[in-house]
C-alpha cells in the first residue's frame, strides 16, 4: 500500500524559467492518476521529478511519509515506462525484462519466476527469445511494461507510453494497461498523456495541468460535468465545449443569462446581486445543442456537417461570435 504526496512542488532552471509552480497533490494507494495537459505544461517534468530523474527545486515529495527529494531514483521504489520503449536492441525479450533484476543481483530462480509471471500476464511468453526488432510496436511497449512489472515497484510511472503507436494499437494497448491495473489493485500508478481519451478511460482521477500548475483535479466525470474554469471546460471533451458570451440579468438561486437578447436559466450556478450585469461565458457541450426551427435561443446556420456513422457533427455559424459552434447529433 503506497501513498504519494506532493506539497508545493516547483521546478525552475538557472535561467529563471519556472516550469512548475505550487503543485500540491495527494495520491492514494491503488489509484491510477493521469497527468494531462497541452504540450509544455510540465506534466512529463513532474513525472520525472517523482522518478528522481529531475531535481526538485521547491516543495516536498513524499512516498509513504518519507521525504524523497534527495533520495536517488534507484532507491525510491518506482519503475518508469518511457515513450520510446528504451529497450536494449541486442538483448532478447527475456533479457530486457530481467536486466534490472540481474543488476540488483537477484537469484536466477527469482528472476525466472518474475519474468515468467509478467510475460504471461502481458501475453509475451511466446516471444521471450526474440529481439526487439522482431516485435511490433505494441509488443515492444508490452516488453517495456513487463520490465517495470518484474521490479515489483511501489509506484508505476508511465510517460506517454502509447504515443508512438497507431490508432488501433493505442486502443488495444490501452485496454491491456487497464487490465494490468485491475490485476494489481493495490499498486499506485501515475500516467502522463496529452490524449484526453486515454485520461478519461484509464484514470481513477485526472490532474489537469495548465500554465505550469494544477488547473483542476477530479474524477473523469467530475471534470467533464463540472469543470472549474474555461481551460478545463474546453480541454476535457471532444469536440470541445462551446462558450457563448452573455450577460447576467437575474441573480440568486436561479441565475439567468442573456444571450443575444434571448434569456437562458443556468440553475446550477448561484449568484448574488453584485453579479448583476457581469459579462460571462456560458458553456454548452456539443451533445446538449438541439436543432430546431422554433423556440430557439441562438440563431445559427449550419455551415459544415461531418457524418461519422454513430453521430454527426454540425459546425454552425451564429451572430454572437466569430468562431463556429459545434453540435453533436445522433446518426
Amino acid at each position: 500500500m503506497t501513498q504519494l504526496t506532493l506539497n508545493n512542488i516547483e521546478k525552475s532552471y538557472k535561467n529563471g524559467i519556472k516550469v512548475l509552480k505550487n503543485v500540491s497533490l495527494n495520491i492514494d494507494s491503488g489509484e491510477l492518476v493521469v497527468f494531462v495537459g497541452p504540450s509544455g505544461c510540465g506534466k512529463s517534468t513532474l513525472l520525472r521529478m517523482i522518478a528522481g530523474l529531475e531535481h526538485i527545486t521547491g516543495g516536498i515529495l513524499e512516498i509513504d511519509g518519507q521525504r524523497m527529494n534527495d533520495i536517488p531514483a534507484s532507491k525510491r521504489g518506482v519503475a518508469m515506462v518511457f515513450q520510446s520503449y528504451a529497450l536494449y536492441p541486442h538483448l532478447t525479450v527475456r533479457d530486457n525484462m530481467s536486466f534490472a533484476l540481474k543488476i540488483a543481483k537477484y537469484k536466477q530462480p527469482e528472476i525466472d519466476a518474475a519474468v515468467d509471471k509478467a510475460s504471461k500476464a502481458l501475453k509475451l511468453d511466446a516471444y521471450l527469445d526474440r529481439l526487439p526488432k522482431e516485435l511490433s510496436g505494441g509488443q515492444r511497449q508490452r516488453v517495456a511494461i513487463g520490465r517495470a512489472i518484474v521490479r515489483n515497484p511501489k509506484v508505476f510511472l508511465f510517460d506517454e507510453p502509447l504515443s508512438n503507436l497507431d490508432a488501433a494499437l493505442r486502443v488495444k494497448t490501452r485496454i491491456e494497461i487497464a487490465r494490468l491495473k485491475e490485476s494489481m489493485p493495490d499498486r499506485t500508478m501515475i500516467y502522463v498523456t496529452h490524449d484526453q481519451v486515454e485520461a478519461m478511460t484509464l484514470a481513477t482521477r485526472i490532474v489537469v495541468l495548465a500554465n505550469n500548475t494544477v488547473a483542476q483535479v477530479g474524477t473523469p466525470l467530475d471534470l467533464y460535468n463540472s469543470p472549474e474554469n474555461e481551460f478545463v471546460a474546453q480541454f476535457i471533451g471532444s469536440p470541445a465545449m462551446n462558450l457563448l458570451p452573455g450577460t447576467i440579468v437575474n441573480t440568486g438561486t436561479q441565475t439567468t443569462v442573456s444571450l443575444n437578447d434571448e434569456c437562458v436559466a443556468v440553475s446550477s450556478v448561484a449568484t448574488s446581486s453584485k453579479d448583476m450585469g457581469k459579462q460571462v461565458n456560458v458553456g454548452i457541450r456539443p451533445e446538449h445543442l438541439k436543432l430546431t426551427e422554433e423556440d430557439h435561443i441562438v440563431k445559427a446556420e449550419v455551415e459544415i456537417t461531418e457524418a461519422l456513422g454513430e453521430y454527426t457533427l454540425l459546425y454552425v455559424k451564429n451572430a454572437m461570435q466569430d468562431e463556429n459552434l459545434t453540435a453533436k447529433i445522433p446518426g
